[in-house]
């Protein structure tokens, strides 16, 4: 065979090998996980938790604010025919009042807070599992969780809500 020959072979070979590979299909899934985490009992189980665990101080906190309003209001009333001694002394306390408030809602903030990412952490760990199962049982090759754009026919979120429903709220 002359030399032009083994080079059109050799690309007929390389083309016949490319179109091999494309006709392998690619199995690509897309979850959503803010919806996962919206709509999955479990999320919403941990939500109500974290609304009965935290109910009751959010109720003191927002008495403490409305008595306080009542003070700063009451003081601004009242400030005008106060002696200067009485007056300075009641905006002292206001000021150091609101102080203690300010305190008292960063600190239940926080613990809010940090409560919110154990749960939601929790919550987070399981759905990786079932996306995991999900992807081992049905033979993805990728699963993504981030994307710009993702059409309903890659979204695989509806299966992972449901997978995570049928385990319950554990």
């Amino acid at each position: 065979m002359n030399r032009l020959s083994l080079n059109a072979l050799a690309a007929a070979a390389l083309a016949f090998g490319a179109c091999q590979v494309h006709a392998q299909e690619i199995k690509i899934g897309y979850v959503n996980s803010d919806r996962v985490l919206r709509e999955a009992t479990p999320a919403k189980a941990a939500q109500a938790k974290l609304e009965a665990e935290f109910s009751k101080r959010d109720k003191e906190m927002g008495d403490i604010a409305a008595k306080l309003k009542a003070a700063g209001e009451k003081f601004d009333k009242e400030a005008p025919i106060l002696s200067e001694a009485d007056r300075t002394k009641r905006q002292r306390d206001l000021v150091e009042q609101d102080r203690e408030f300010q305190r008292k809602r960063r600190e239940f903030q926080e613990d809010l807070t940090q409560r919110k990412n154990e749960e939601l952490s929790a919550v987070v760990d399981r759905a990786n599992k079932v996306i995991k199962q999900i992807y081992e049982s049905e033979k993805y090759d990728l699963i993504l969780q981030e994307a710009v754009f993702a059409g309903p026919k890659i979204d695989i979120t509806d299966k992972v809500v449901k997978a995570l429903n049928a385990q319950g709220a554990k």
